[in-house]
């Protein structure tokens, strides 16, 4: 038995309506989907800390989650596990046939269009999927998805021109956003800030900056910055600290931890 049939073996036992496990077979997609999520994210996390042992632990709970997920639509009748396996092996020889031929050998075709293409090409075929921006998935997260939003927008021609026009764009935001704050309008601070962080998240992508990873980045500083100035100052003692005591405790964290 492969490594693979020994885990759709315990996942179909964990499933068993009559000897499995309570909290497994109470679960639907709906239920699962936020566990993928998380689990997808664990994976990122292992990466960022270069944690290879980690990593090996959350590859596999991310694998248990498609597992999980191609359990229940076999119990459908959707689909099985060999179908999720053999859709993205026809997807992955489709999408790259300057690797492989029409029957999946190695060929030296020339360079194919680019993905975002192919991709666009696919979901006309599906014919429900028409929209430049139609296919982005709600569930991501906002910044991610704003970054999605934008380059589909982008490919249909709906762009600016280089980084300096997006970065223009980012300071006529942050102006509406001063204007708003100045007229102390609630609704117009959300609506402004939101333009300002679909900007930025546009700006990543024309710098070529995954803006996910850079505020994941901005994150792990900010944490490992505070958290210094924490143990040398003492937690309890910052909320008594004068704004200058604060700013000179955080400078010498920066300069202790960059």
């Amino acid at each position: 038995m492969s490594d693979i049939d020994k885990l759709l073996q315990v996942m179909a036992m964990l499933r068993d309506p009559h000897d499995g496990c309570a909290w497994d077979c109470s679960q639907s997609f709906a239920t699962i989907a936020p566990y993928t999520i998380e689990e997808a994210y664990e994976v990122a996390d292992a990466i960022e800390r270069a944690d290879m042992e980690d990593l090996r632990d959350e590859l596999g709970d991310l694998l248990f989650q498609v597992v999980f997920h191609a359990r229940m639509a076999e119990e459908q009748g959707a689909f099985d596990f060999s179908a999720v396996v053999a859709a993205i092996v026809e997807k992955m020889q489709r999408r790259h046939p300057h690797i492989f031929s029409a029957d999946g050998i190695a060929s030296k075709a020339p360079q194919p269009p680019s993905w975002e293409q192919m991709k666009s090409v696919e979901r006309a075929a599906k014919g429900t999927q028409l929209g430049a921006l139609d296919g982005v998935a709600q569930a991501l997260p906002a910044l991610k998805r704003a970054a999605k939003l934008g380059k589909r927008a982008a490919f249909v021609g709906f762009d600016w021109p280089d980084s300096n026009g997006v970065l223009n764009k980012v300071h006529e935001e942050l102006a509406e956003l001063t204007e708003a704050q100045a007229n102390e309008d609630q609704d117009a601070m959300v609506d402004e800030l939101g333009d300002v962080l679909f900007s930025v998240a546009n700006l990543a992508r024309h710098l070529n900056v995954d803006p996910e990873s850079a505020l994941r980045q901005a994150n792990a500083k900010f944490e490992r910055r505070f958290r210094h100035m924490e143990a040398v100052e003492g937690a309890a003692a910052l909320k008594d600290y004068a704004e200058s005591d604060l700013d000179a405790a955080w400078e010498a964290a920066k300069t202790a931890t960059d």
